[in-house]
């Protein structure tokens, strides 16, 4: 069993509080320490003073792989196939398709801004998912 104080590990501690642990966690917690002093040893030496967090794109370049040209294309098509879709509805169901799914407005608030019931909304709403089922298995 190894004694350590606990405020050389977490800085919210304010005064020394000495407790003791298994060798296993100490070395976990020395080796923790050791990794930190080296990433900060290595971001110094590299210059790298700056953080991944601001908004010039620079994570999502890292995080993210880009796609591919059939990907893209892919993607092209289905957004294409899927505004004909709503094109192909009656007016009111493609305004609440699109007011649910795309807007995220539910379905209560829709009806009390229409001014109609609930279940109008909902029946017009599944009835327009079939419609763009039935427009979608043409292709």
């Amino acid at each position: 069993m190894a004694k350590i104080n606990l405020r050389d590990f977490y800085p919210f501690y304010n005064a020394d509080l000495f407790t003791e642990i298994p060798d296993e966690v100490e070395s976990a917690l020395l080796e923790a320490e050791r990794l930190e002093r080296n990433y900060i040893r290595r971001r110094f030496y590299n210059k790298a003073y700056y953080s991944l967090d601001a908004d010039d794109g620079i994570e999502n370049d890292i995080l993210f792989v880009s796609l591919t040209p059939c990907e893209l294309y892919e993607r092209k098509m289905t957004a294409e196939q899927l505004q004909a879709t709503m094109a192909s509805l009656p007016d009111k169901q493609g305004k609440r398709i699109y007011a649910h799914y795309i807007l995220g407005i539910s379905k209560s608030d829709i009806a009390r801004v229409e001014g109609v019931d609930e279940k109008a909304v909902r029946v017009s709403i599944e009835r327009a998912l079939r419609n763009m089922e039935k427009f979608l298995k043409k292709f």
